[in-house]
């Protein structure tokens, strides 16, 4: 291999930051964050919306998100059309 020209693959922590769990693996991602992990090593942390641990499909729960109204805005929207079928 060449010297000097493949990123830097080291440990790393993700942790998802919407259920709390995190989950030490290697990788080239980079961070500035840093985290002490429970073996009492300080390692890079990569901070994730979403994990195995909160996504609906490996949870089998179903989460309702309503960003600013969309819901009613495309009600509204189409409300003409439930009308006319009236």
């Amino acid at each position: 291999m060449k010297k000097d020209i493949h990123p830097d693959y080291r440990p790393v922590v993700f942790k998802d930051m919407s259920c709390g769990y995190a989950f030490l693996t290697k990788s080239t991602a980079k961070t500035k964050d840093t985290v002490k992990w429970e073996d009492g090593n300080e390692y890079p942390l990569v901070k994730v919306e979403i994990s195995s641990e909160s996504h609906p499909f490996y949870t089998g729960k179903q989460k309702m998100l309503d960003a600013a109204g969309q819901v009613e805005k495309f009600k509204k929207k189409f409300k003409w059309k439930q009308e006319e079928k009236k």
